[in-house]
């Protein structure tokens, strides 16, 4: 049984098999995801091996991030040491997709001993049967000191890569909507990761005099964009837990988010700053209220601030750290 295999283990570190579908360089939420959970772990005096994929090197626990994509990765380890702890860490297109309808992220599901959601509202998409066995981390990020905001403009910050899921173009559409006297300006950062992406959003920044497409920035000057913007949007069609909102949120910079379940499990069903999926409308209304509703903005960044202690590092940290620990 896996319990008294992890007994044994309380008294001494672990070896790690930390699978990831994406390494640090690749500057996505997965990759973000892979390095601070590999950090957290390393702190508590683990030796993790973060890879790609399962080189069968025995460990005494594999933690492995998204259902499909690191299935492979989940079913040898299960099957080599079916005693031992088996963690799996879901995304949103895990949640949100691939376990609705894909066969190996169904499997990968019932194979692990511990299921974690990076959002309070991921459980609720899972089959009954494996709710028990689920628990929520938060993504975090260190808080930033406020930072100068423009006075001429007001600046809507957009942080995604040109990717379907993203709805990526929602915001310059919304731009496109704002009344003439309006000092908004949209910047948004991303790589293009579809093809068309990047023509579109060359086609876009030439039409929307507001939209600027800044490109795929390094992670330190997106967040310092971030928190130099008075607003940040997020358009997704699914989120399994945006880590952008972490780093909106601990910057002081207010959101305005889709209203999908993922979003929703980061802000609370009670926030103000939701809009319809890929409602460019709605959006550019709650685009002019922030910048023009003085009220309204101050509500916005005070329940921002009320989810803050959410997402502190130290709180991740030891959820991450309780969880290699506990799970069984």
């Amino acid at each position: 049984m896996r319990w008294r295999y992890m007994v044994a283990l309380y008294s001494r570190p672990m070896r790690i098999a930390l699978i990831t579908p994406y390494l640090p360089v690749a500057r996505n939420g997965n990759a973000h995801t892979a390095a601070r959970w590999d950090r957290f772990l390393r702190q508590a005096g683990h030796d993790v091996t973060l890879a790609l994929a399962w080189d069968e090197q025995p460990a005494d626990l594999m933690i492995a991030l998204h259902a499909r994509r690191s299935h492979a990765a989940v079913a040898r380890f299960s099957a080599l040491y079916p005693e031992r702890p088996l963690i799996l860490v879901l995304t949103g297109t895990d949640i949100y997709r691939d376990i609705r309808r894909d066969a190996d992220a169904q499997a990968s599901l019932a194979l692990a001993d511990c299921i974690v959601t990076l959002q309070e509202q991921g459980p609720l998409e899972l089959p009954e049967a494996f709710r028990p066995k689920a628990r929520a981390i938060y993504q975090s990020s260190p808080r930033l000191k406020p930072a100068k905001r423009p006075l001429r403009s007001f600046d809507v910050c957009v942080v995604a890569h040109l990717r379907d899921e993203k709805d990526p173009f929602r915001a310059a559409f919304a731009a496109r909507l704002l009344p003439a006297e309006s000092r908004i300006r949209v910047l948004h950062v991303g790589g293009p990761l579809e093809a068309g992406m990047a023509e579109q959003a060359e086609r876009l920044a030439a039409e929307i005099p507001r939209w600027r497409w800044l490109g795929a920035l390094a992670h330190g000057e997106t967040r310092r964009r971030i928190a130099r913007s008075h607003l940040l949007v997020l358009s997704s069609r699914m989120e399994g837990g945006a880590n952008v909102i972490c780093e909106a949120v601990m910057a002081a910079t207010p959101v305005l988010a889709s209203r999908i379940p993922g979003n929703v499990g980061m802000l609370g069903v009670d926030y103000a700053g939701y809009f319809p999926l890929g409602d460019e409308s709605a959006l550019a209304e709650l685009m002019a209220r922030a910048e023009t509703d003085a009220a309204f903005y101050r509500s916005l960044t005070e329940q921002c601030a009320a989810r803050a202690p959410l997402f502190e590092p130290a709180r991740e940290a030891a959820a991450v750290q309780a969880l290699a620990r506990e799970c069984r």
